[in-house]
């Protein structure tokens, strides 16, 4: 077994008082983009060092509009992760998604206005990474898969549309939403998506749908989707064991995403920033 925490997972507190779950150490980092939400904590699990990290904070006290999703995923990026599970709720827009379910989407649309969605976002080099298919494939299969066998109705395919929350979306919203085809609605899925690819990480959500958002019936509550949560809570602790035991190294090229993305030639990368991005692109720059 490795030191390396390999597998990381993004989402509640909870996730990581689990039972089997044994050796936790907090990890305090400090990145070029400031705190993390939280400490992250590594564990053995099923003979597999991984990394938790509360998203919204240990006592969740931060926003999804002000979660530094870029401190998290270079935190978990510099403690050696090359997989993450973000675990979140979700709203269904459709009528086979029903609450309690767990829905691993294919597809994602980005209607935040208010985030940094890349970690190169200052001048000093410019990078266009592809994110056609913004999730790992290869490794939601997994995912999906860790969800059935941990007793979990789940779906593996869904096209997932990011709001800028915090409020819950009005009727008119949903029902748009609903008539561009759309699956889920959650907060918290952008940028995290984007920037797990520019930190050529292999990237998957495990998405528990809690509500029907307000197209369906009754308005969405902050009991509705906590009372939905805490009762999948057993799912998604069963998926994570599941996945440890079991994962093999997807077959894909996410930790060669900026392969072909940067644009500013290395002679005339600022100094600043190569150091500030190191972690990302010195692999390409001191070829």
């Amino acid at each position: 077994m490795t030191d390396t925490p390999h597998l990381a997972i993004i989402g509640g507190s909870g996730l990581y008082d689990m039972p089997g779950l044994e050796d936790k150490q907090d990890h305090i980092i400090t990145t070029p983009f400031g705190e993390p939400s939280a400490p992250v904590i590594t564990g053995t699990l099923e003979g597999r060092r991984v990394a938790f990290l509360a998203r919204h904070g240990l006592k969740h006290t931060i926003s999804p509009t002000h979660v530094n999703y870029r401190a998290n995923i270079y935190a978990l990026k510099s403690l050696g992760a090359r997989w993450v599970v973000a675990v979140s709720a979700c709203g269904s827009l459709r009528e086979d998604f029903e609450p309690g379910h767990i829905v691993v989407p294919n597809q994602l649309f980005d209607f935040t206005r208010r985030r940094i969605s890349s970690f190169f976002d200052d001048p000093g080099l410019v990078t266009h990474v592809g994110v056609a298919d913004p999730f790992c494939h290869s490794f939601s299969k997994q995912l999906h898969s860790a969800c059935v066998a941990a007793g979990a109705t789940a779906h593996l395919g869904a096209d997932y549309i990011t709001v800028e929350g915090p409020r819950f979306s009005t009727r008119a919203e949903s029902n748009i939403y609903r008539s561009w085809g759309l699956s889920i609605i959650g907060m918290t899925t952008s940028p995290e998506a984007f920037l797990a690819r520019e930190a050529e990480l292999c990237y998957a959500v495990m998405a528990h749908v809690t509500d029907y958002d307000v197209w369906h019936h009754e308005p969405v509550s902050v009991d509705m989707v906590m009372g939905t949560m805490q009762k999948n809570t057993h799912h998604a602790q069963g998926a994570i064991r599941e996945l440890a035991a079991n994962l093999q190294a997807p077959e894909c090229n996410c930790e060669n995403a900026l392969a072909d993305a940067l644009i500013t030639h290395k002679s005339n990368i600022d100094p600043a920033a190569r150091q500030k991005l190191g972690l990302l692109v010195d692999k390409y720059l001191n070829e």
